[in-house]
């Protein structure tokens, strides 16, 4: 994947609406509701010259938020995990609560699906919100109580499990659909189900301009050069009406195209 440069006045954007926006689902033992950062206004930031996905952006942002955090230190980010010298995966940050003297494994991701009769499914419908968060919470955030990471990091065998998920979801407003409470038993917070999505054959009825979003902009939305969308294309598009909604358009035939 090339890199790709993201200008120090997005991110910044990108940083408030990630301190600000509540997650996708709402709070149990693990699953995080209330965000540890702080107000970034006055943060600064570098560009990003990096890796183009918005994954990966945006966890780098959320390090530099923790880093900023006063209640949280960070101990480590992407810590490798081995076993019998093979590379199994990783750790996106290992934090402290410094007042506490507690350790705590954090892992986060920005997503977004859209409402496809029960199911939740990414622009790319082999992603899915229920398969997302059982992966999440079966098994990346089960590695620290495994063997091979007790005996590779055993200073770290006592990790509490945290998981941030932001983003946001999307139905079709011009369908009936009934919209799920919870996915996989947990509660989907209901302000996040702030988006609407369309096929392509549905695009004439939408009622005021779009413009599209590159994938830096999908949180934060449209600027003053964001290209205005005159026509629904052959592939998936993200954009944002004038008056402020998100939209996904997207093939006639999804999610069967996958």
């Amino acid at each position: 994947m090339p890199n790709y440069t993201v200008n120090a006045s997005i991110l910044t954007q990108f940083a408030q609406w990630i301190a600000t926006t509540a997650p996708l689902f709402r709070e149990d033992e693990i699953i995080v509701q209330h965000l540890p950062f702080r107000n970034t206004e006055t943060a600064q930031f570098a560009d990003y010259c990096k890796n183009s996905r918005l994954g990966f952006i945006y966890q780098h942002l959320c390090q530099e938020l923790f880093v900023q955090c006063s209640d949280l230190s960070v101990e480590q980010t992407e810590l490798q995990l081995n076993d019998a010298g093979r590379t199994i995966g990783e750790l996106d940050f290992v934090l402290r609560h410094p007042h506490q003297n507690k350790a705590q494994h954090w892992e986060v991701a920005i997503k977004f699906y859209l409402l496809h009769e029960d199911k939740w499914y990414g622009p790319n419908a082999r992603d899915r919100l229920d398969k997302k968060l059982r992966h999440m919470l079966t098994h990346q955030l089960q590695h620290t109580h495994m063997p091979y990471f007790v005996a590779q990091y055993p200073q770290w065998q006592y990790l509490s499990q945290h998981l941030l998920m932001q983003g946001r979801l999307y139905i079709n407003p011009f369908q009936q659909q009934t919209i799920p409470s919870h996915c996989d038993d947990k509660e989907i917070n209901p302000s996040q189900i702030n988006g609407f999505w369309c096929y392509q054959k549905q695009f004439a009825q939408i009622d005021e301009p779009l413009y599209q979003l590159d994938k830096a902009y999908w949180a934060i939305g449209k600027t003053s050069s964001s290209p205005r969308v005159t026509e629904a294309s052959q592939g998936i598009l993200h954009c944002q009406s004038e008056s402020g909604r998100f939209w996904f358009v997207v093939p006639n035939d999804w999610p069967n195209n996958r």
